[in-house]
């Protein structure tokens, strides 16, 4: 497993040679509730790091025990499950130093940062800030040019007032674990003495063509001038408009975007919008936001985007990561949406049980993948200081977020949480107040779904497991008369206890039908507005039905692997766009020697598919419609009796009309096997806040993953970079695959290779090259 702690190979005197100082100087734009502009040094290398010590925060504080780090961080080595509460449940120090060249008002943000942490600069207190989902920005007032340091105390343990924690019980007592540190971006710099605080780009009556966009602008001193807003997509000017300002907010609207084309999950186009504040002829700050023209409404007759209905799809996502919990950088961060979009087709995710990274909003922006997103808490509602913090959460979210038009709801109560009446109406009034253009909702668990609708929240929303394990699943019917949402259903409660790829044949097959047939249910009813199950990703935790610290729920393993499940999401395309044909079952005569049997399983998009054994025809799979009625690509069901001792390979040739659009094969031959070593990303920056993932698998000659291979694999890595893994992976336990990360220290261009080595399978190589110019993710 890879030191958390430190670079694998550099002492803490040779990092900090290696990686120089942080020079920091004026910083163009502002920071506020944005993502920091392309200006503003991040603070990702050069940290030191270690337990929280009597003095730790003083300017003169010995640091030789401390070591060097980057950010985002994780204050404990993790591995990929068996995640222990007590390595992190703890106080810890971060000390940043840096060299000012200018004594002007400067601040520092801080993306996420789990749990509580105070902040400190020059030895002196100068912040606080209590929970781990949301940003915070620190003013820092006594910059010196010269050196400066900014000492940062983080409190990860669980016995904080602070949604999701509770002062009682234990960490187990939700459903995911919080491994802490400084897990998100951190940015510095001095900034501008007038500054644009906030943007918020509100499109209006979006589907007349006098469409408009409703700028509200607040300003962190009073100013007298004018605010103007320019508005433009694929770079072209649609419009301009303006207002004088005196004080410290001004609202005006943007009219003339009849011509502005409407944000939508098959074209996500989106707008920007420059805002500039002057005082006569001096530009005193100018901020950049994003948005997107798009009408979304939850009805009793079902979601409707931009005035077409649009059946809601989708699966539940937790942020966490193998070895690192939450702590990997931006690119993997988006990662995680283009696989919900582009490889599981989804329409939706909900960000399960807390915001999640900008980083993963603004990819969900750019791919059309629409958003729930939720205050941070699970089942439990605790005292009043605690629900004081829930409201300000829901302040931080929607201020935060509000200009991603991908998100379209805000889950304002504590998921399955009843709390009370008069605590969710404050904080679905908040919520309208900030941001008028989105509906409220928050997840129920009580099968009289509570109170609901015009009262606490606007949407019904719903985590059905009615239907439990070893009876018919089946949905409850949606409740008349309020626009109604499925938020969960399958996971471990409708579903097995464990869905691992090394689990029996019978195990995966029925977890991949029940999420076809959840989505069959809801795709049956109008009056559904769609459907999200549980979940994508497998998680670390200790609740119920949780297996050695994991919960092996998703149609994806923690590493970001498909299981057979993922298959029905993957099969769900257009197979104009792309085509599909996978396999339900494994053609691997090891623990089938008769092979998988009659009516096996294919997940496809085509119309037809056709069996080879050995390249001679083998019949033709039969759609599996009568059972998935409502499905838009029911699967197919195909006979695949091999005699014994035969091990032929198959080939599924997939057709649409007439026209072969996709064909497979797959080897019965175990003893040509090899070894694949590929990563998400050829290239990556050398700015030291950039990663990939590496995918090391057992596949067939023709590429297939090969779960039922065991044996260990050793990992080694040359080049300037972190290796965020375990340098031995075991395929037995991961089924066949597992995945690291690699992560480029700051500095000159390099080149990194990973070899993977495997005692039958051999050795395979990935290279990935680290410019200074890569793009950014």
């Amino acid at each position: 497993m890879a030191d958390s702690h430190s670079s694998p190979g550099m002492s803490r005197r040779g990092f900090l040679a290696a990686s120089g100082a942080a020079l920091l100087g004026v910083v163009a734009g502002s920071a506020g509730h944005a993502a920091p502009g392309a200006e503003t040094p991040r603070l990702g290398d050069f940290w030191l790091f270690g337990r929280y010590d009597d003095g730790c925060t003083e300017l003169g504080f010995d640091e030789i025990d401390l070591s060097p780090v980057q950010l985002p961080h994780c204050v404990t080595p993790l591995s990929w499950t068996g995640w222990d509460p007590a390595s992190w449940q703890d106080r810890w120090i971060y000390r940043k130093h840096f060299t000012a060249t200018t004594t002007e008002r400067h601040t520092a943000r801080f993306d996420g940062v789990m749990t509580n942490a105070e902040v400190h600069l020059n030895g002196r207190l100068v912040a606080t800030h209590e929970g781990g989902y949301l940003p915070f920005e620190v003013a820092l007032p006594d910059v010196v040019a010269g050196d400066n340091v900014l000492a940062v105390v983080v409190d990860g343990r669980w016995a904080l007032d602070v949604p999701p924690n509770l002062p009682r019980g234990g960490p187990a007592l939700i459903d995911f674990y919080q491994p802490a540190g400084i897990y998100r971006p951190a940015t510095v710099g001095a900034v501008p003495r007038i500054r644009l605080a906030d943007v918020f780009a509100r499109p209006v009556d979006v589907l007349s063509p006098g469409r408009s966009l409703h700028l509200t602008c607040t300003l962190d001193v009073p100013v007298v001038g004018e605010v103007t807003a320019s508005v433009l997509q694929a770079g072209r000017e649609l419009s301009r408009g303006g207002a004088p300002v005196r004080g410290t907010t001004v609202e005006f609207d943007v009219g003339g975007l009849g011509g502005v084309r409407l944000w939508d999950v098959d074209d996500p186009a989106l707008c920007e919008v420059v805002v500039t504040v002057q005082s006569g002829k001096h530009t005193l700050d100018q901020r950049v936001v994003r948005t997107g023209f798009r009408d979304a409404r939850f009805t009793t007759d079902g979601f409707f985007l931009n005035g077409r209905r649009l059946k809601l799809f989708g699966l539940n996502r937790h942020q966490w990561y193998p070895f690192a919990g939450g702590a990997l950088p931006d690119r993997v961060q988006r990662r995680d949406a283009e696989i919900l979009r582009r490889e599981l087709n989804c329409t939706m995710v909900r960000c399960s049980h807390y915001p999640q990274s900008s980083a993963f909003l603004d990819a969900c922006d750019e791919l059309g993948l629409l958003v729930w997103e939720e205050i941070p808490g699970w089942g439990h509602v605790g005292d009043d200081a605690w629900q004081r913090r829930n409201l300000a959460d829901v302040e931080g979210m929607v201020v935060r977020d509000r200009n991603h038009p991908s998100i379209v709801v805000w889950g304002t109560r504590v998921n399955e949480a009843n709390g009370t009446t008069a605590m969710y109406q404050r904080t679905g009034r908040l919520a309208r107040q900030l941001d008028p253009s989105r509906p409220t909702s928050g997840a129920l668990a009580s099968p009289t779904l509570g109170r609901y609708a015009g009262s606490d929240v606007e949407i019904v929303a719903y985590n059905d497991y009615t239907a439990r394990r070893g009876t018919p699943f089946r949905l409850r019917p949606p409740r008349p008369g309020v626009p109604y949402l499925v938020t969960e259903t399958i996971g471990t409660l409708a579903g097995a206890r464990a869905y691992r790829r090394t689990d029996a044949p019978d195990v995966r097959q029925q977890q991949a039908e029940l999420h076809a047939k959840a989505h069959d249910l809801a795709a049956a009813d109008d009056r559904y507005c769609g459907l999200l199950a549980w979940c994508a990703f497998d998680y670390p935790s200790g609740w119920q039905r949780a297996i050695d610290g994991s919960k092996y729920a998703g149609v994806s393993d923690i590493f970001r692997i498909p299981k057979p499940a993922a298959a029905f999401y993957a099969s769900q395309a257009d197979p104009r766009a792309r085509a599909v044909v996978e396999p339900g079952f494994a053609w691997d005569f090891t623990a089938q020697p008769a092979g998988p049997g009659p009516g096996a399983t294919i997940w496809s998009n085509c119309d037809r598919l056709l069996l080879f054994l050995d390249d001679r025809p083998a019949g033709e799979a039969r759609s599996r419609r009568p059972d998935f009625p409502h499905l838009r690509y029911p699967p197919f069901a195909a006979d695949l009796v091999v005699p014994k001792g035969r091990r032929p390979e198959l080939r599924i040739d997939g057709y649409v009309g007439d026209r072969l659009v996709v064909s497979r094969r797959f080897s019965g031959d175990r003893a040509t096997d090899v070894l694949s070593c590929v990563p998400d990303d050829p290239q990556l920056r050398a700015d030291g806040s950039d990663a990939t993932r590496v995918v090391v698998a057992a596949v067939d000659r023709f590429g297939t993953l090969r779960a039922a291979t065991a044996g260990e694999v050793r990992l080694t890595l040359t080049g300037p970079a972190e290796l965020i893994g375990d340098p031995a992976l075991d395929f037995g336990a991961t089924g066949g695959a597992a995945a690291v990360w690699l992560r480029p220290f700051a500095g000159s261009p390099s080149t990194l290779t990973l070899t993977a080595r495997h005692e039958t399978l051999g050795s395979a190589t990935a290279t990935v090259r680290v410019t200074a110019n890569a793009a950014h993710p």
